[in-house]
């Protein structure tokens, strides 16, 4: 079992086959499947599934990716520390929208000038399907909104932020759960913590939510508010990023505003793109 079949194993799962793996690997479909064989043969079981021109990771393959995962990773860390470089190969981070347009920006200018060999790629997404991506190893780490507890997961506190009710300008105050009956809530899709932080507060007061509008940008749901949509609960530092006119902000109490973005990655699993990241992180001044 060699290194470079382990990679390519890797970029098959990673690509979901072995057309996009092949791709990714500038390499030839053929020679791609005859390496993924030959590793079959070395350990000595099936590792995919083959269905027609798809490719279904086995229970023995997802053990082996483990593996895979941590060989290639202190191949690089072990390449590294014997040649005196920087941290180099691919960081796959994750983030919520409002993290990435607010808080990284000069988290990730930083990073990339103190470590320009490292390729960084940033996805967004709720913080439940971050957290499963980071779980599932399809991503490195993630800035999530909740700190995941127990599991095979580390978590690093990072941003506080405060979360303000917005409604359209001429909205009556909102002071209570109460205040926002019969209105619709525009927010992200289910997964999202900032809007089960809402219907936590809409609960308290006994009221049902009833209409949901789901959408997948702070621009839209930010523009759909503004237009009287409904009403949405969004960080304030994303609010300080949009020039959207003919909106209302309402406070929520402490215990319902508060929250505090964490830096999430796999337990024994870092590597020195990772750590650097991490490093970087605990040097800057706490954002409040």
């Amino acid at each position: 079992m060699e290194l470079a079949d382990l990679r390519i194993f890797k970029a098959v799962v990673d690509e979901g086959g072995v057309l996009k793996a092949a791709r990714k690997l500038h390499r030839v479909q053929s020679s791609v499947s005859a390496r993924v064989r030959q590793l079959e043969a070395a350990v000595g079981t099936q590792l995919f599934y083959r269905d027609k021109q798809r490719l279904l990771i086995t229970p023995s393959g997802e053990m082996l990716l483990a593996y895979a995962d941590k060989l290639l990773q202190l191949s690089e860390e072990a390449r590294s520390a014997v040649s005196g470089s920087q941290p180099s190969g691919t960081l796959k981070i994750g983030a919520l929208e409002s993290t990435a347009a607010s808080r990284l920006p000069q988290v990730l200018a930083g990073y990339h000038h103190a470590y320009p060999e490292v390729r960084v790629e940033l996805v967004t997404g709720t913080n439940d399907s971050l957290t499963a991506a980071v779980a599932q190893r399809q991503l490195d780490a993630a800035f999530v909104a909740e700190t995941p507890q127990g599991g095979n997961l580390c978590s690093m506190p990072l941003f506080a932020e405060r979360l303000v009710i917005i409604s359209a300008a001429g909205h009556p105050r909102i002071a209570r759960p109460q205040d926002v009956a019969g209105d619709s809530l525009v927010a992200f899709p289910n997964g999202c913590a900032y809007r089960r932080a809402l219907e936590r507060w809409i609960g308290h007061g006994r009221q049902p939510v009833v209409r949901v509008l789901e959408l997948a940008s702070y621009h839209a749901i930010v523009a759909c508010v503004a237009a009287g949509a409904g009403v949405a609960l969004i960080p304030e530092s994303v609010l300080a990023t949009t020039q959207h006119q003919g909106l209302a902000r309402h406070r929520l109490p402490d215990a319902h505003a508060r929250i505090v973005t964490p830096l999430i990655w796999r337990r024994g699993e870092s590597s020195a793109a990772l750590s650097a990241l991490r490093e970087q992180l605990r040097a800057q001044p706490a954002a409040a």
